[in-house]
Parts: structure tokens; sequence; C-alpha cells
């Protein structure tokens, strides 16, 4: 396989086909993990997955975000997990507000003790991590990556703070750079409407836990209207926006979406996309490359879907090559 050239499977030609293959066919628990509760300053929790594999490099520890209504078990960071272990590099992976819990005990056990979630803008809870990683390891270099909404973050982060030294390397990879035309653009077409409606299942279910959980958030959220939400824009307008601030998701989408931070990065960082992503518009990572700093490294493919990028010569020997190609470089970028 080239570790530059992607060449999708045969047999996964579409981008829904490469999108949708790895939730079906992948397994969610390739490697072992300790993991740890963190405290974060406002009293809530992020439960933190640290990679327990034998390390033999022990100058760079990898931080993993997934994407929305991901965790640690989604099949592209388990595939991240495996990659980073393989190369004998330590790794954390990051778990948003509300994510890793157990469905089952939503309304019994509490996955939030603050009124808030997460979103594609929140990077306050990565730079925490990020700080207290630092403080433990302070001659360890931190290699960031972000899949999806976790990469969305890492890049708004990276451009919030122009000059920072915590992070020494970073890569996303199928970055929603733009939210609004993202969220537009998953408003047609069948398949994609079946994307909107898998995380809106649960969004709907949280948020229904969340006004029921905090009282005081009866008044700021439309509960009918988040039952009724039938697309991103919906969901935001009724839940995202006014849980964590936001006027509404114009607002949440103007002041979150990554691709105004990109101009702003200094850490050497790669953003990887596939041109057929059915999440964003093609013409939206042109745009995110031209006003991009000059230490963003784009790399779009012709294909890969969402998340996917899957080689292979049959359907049992499946090659992940965004995974490889993302670990790969930012070794190669920290040395």
């Amino acid at each position: 396989m080239n570790a530059k050239t992607f060449t999708p499977a045969w047999f996964l030609r579409g981008p829904h086909a490469q999108t949708i293959w790895g939730r079906l066919a992948r397994p969610r628990r390739l490697v072992k993990f300790r993991r740890e509760t963190l405290t974060t300053p406002d009293g809530d929790e992020l439960l933190l997955d640290h990679l327990d594999a034998p390390v033999r490099d022990e100058r760079f520890r990898f931080v993993l975000l997934h994407g929305l209504e991901g965790s640690t078990n989604s099949v592209y960071m388990q595939g991240l997990l495996s990659v980073v272990a393989r190369h004998g590099f330590a790794a954390t992976a990051v778990n948003f507000r509300s994510c890793a819990r157990d469905p089952k005990h939503v309304g019994r056990s509490i996955p939030n003790r603050r009124p808030r979630f997460y979103h594609s803008g929140e990077t306050t809870d990565f730079d925490f991590v990020v700080r207290t990683l630092r403080a433990r390891e302070p001659n360890v270099r931190l290699l960031a990556a972000g899949a999806s909404l976790g990469g969305n973050v890492v890049l708004k982060w990276l451009g919030e703070h122009p000059g920072q030294t915590d992070v020494a390397a970073a890569a996303t990879f199928s970055v929603p750079y733009d939210l609004g035309a993202g969220s537009k653009h998953l408003e047609v077409g069948l398949l994609r409407r079946f994307y909107v409606n898998r995380f809106l299942a649960t969004l709907k279910k949280k948020t229904k836990w969340l006004v029921a959980q905090f009282p005081e958030m009866r008044d700021r959220v439309d509960l009918k209207a988040v039952m009724r939400a039938k697309t991103f824009r919906d969901i935001d307008n009724a839940a995202t926006a006014p849980i964590h601030g936001f006027r509404d998701a114009d607002d949440y989408y103007a002041r979150s979406s990554s691709i105004h931070f990109l101009a702003a990065i200094t850490t050497p960082t790669l953003c990887l996309s596939a041109a057929d992503d059915p999440f964003l518009p093609a013409e939206v990572l042109e745009k995110a490359k031209a006003i991009a700093s000059p230490s963003v490294e784009f790399h779009i493919t012709d294909c890969g879907g969402h998340t996917g990028f899957i080689a292979g010569s049959a359907p049992w020997r499946c090659e992940y090559w965004a995974e490889e190609f993302v670990i790969e470089w930012l070794a190669e970028h920290a040395r």
C-alpha cells in the first residue's frame, strides 16, 4: 500500500460504501486501555482511555479525539489506537462529555454533572486535557489526532493558540470545516438523511435526559422542538445553541467552524479529506485549503467517504489507509 496514495477497495467504490462498511464490519475491541475519570475545572467529568500496550518510544504521546456521538470504541478510534500500539507509542483517547457512557444507564446514572454536553467548537476540555498531560509528563511531546468533529476541535484549538508548544504536531481527517455548509449538504438525499437520523436519535435522548436532570434548562430548551428535529440545523437551533450559549444555529456555526481558524495555525498540521465525503460539499475543501496557513498541509483524495479510506484486495483483507497515514505522518513530523 502506497503511503501517500489512496486506492479504494474494488468492492467499496462509492462514498457511502466507504463510509458505512467499517461501522458494520470492523471490531470495536482491537486494543486494551486503562480508563481514567478526570474532573474538569467546572466540576464535570471526562473519561480518558489510556492505551494499555508496551511503550517502546517514550518521547511521544498521542492524544486522540473522536467524532459526533462517537467514543473510544468507535471503529476508527480503535483503528488509530491499534496503529499507535504497533508503533510502540503511548496514547490517550478523550471521550467528550456524555460520550462513552452506557446508554442503558441514562436516567439512572449521571453521564454529566453539569447542564451541558460537547459540540464542534468546544475546545476548553481539550485544552484542559493537554495541560493535564503536559504537567504529568513535561518531557513527553504530545501529538494530536482528531476525526470529524474531533478534528474540528483540534484545528479550532490550534488556531486559538498560535505559537503554542504543548502539541508538537497535529493531524485530522474528514473534518467538517464549515458546519453550516455541511448541515445544509446533509439535508439532501436519502442516504444523507440516514446519517442524520442516526445522530439525531441519540442527541434527542441525551437532550431529553438533560432537561429532566437540570430543571433550569426547561426555560432554555424547547424540548418539543428538539423531538421534532429532522435536520442538524433543527437540533442545533433547538438544543446545541441554547444549551451552550449560542444565539441560534447560525451563531453556533459561525463561531465554531474550524475554517475560520486555519489561517492562524502555526503548528505542523495535516488535514486529510476525501472529495466525495458525503458530510461536506467538495468546494468547502478547496476553500479551506486556500485559507489555511503554510503550517497546514492539505491532502485531498478523490474518494474515501467519511472516515472511511478503505483499501484492500478482499472484504476479509481490508486496509484502513487513513489511520496508517495519519499516525505515520505525525510520528515522522515529531521526530
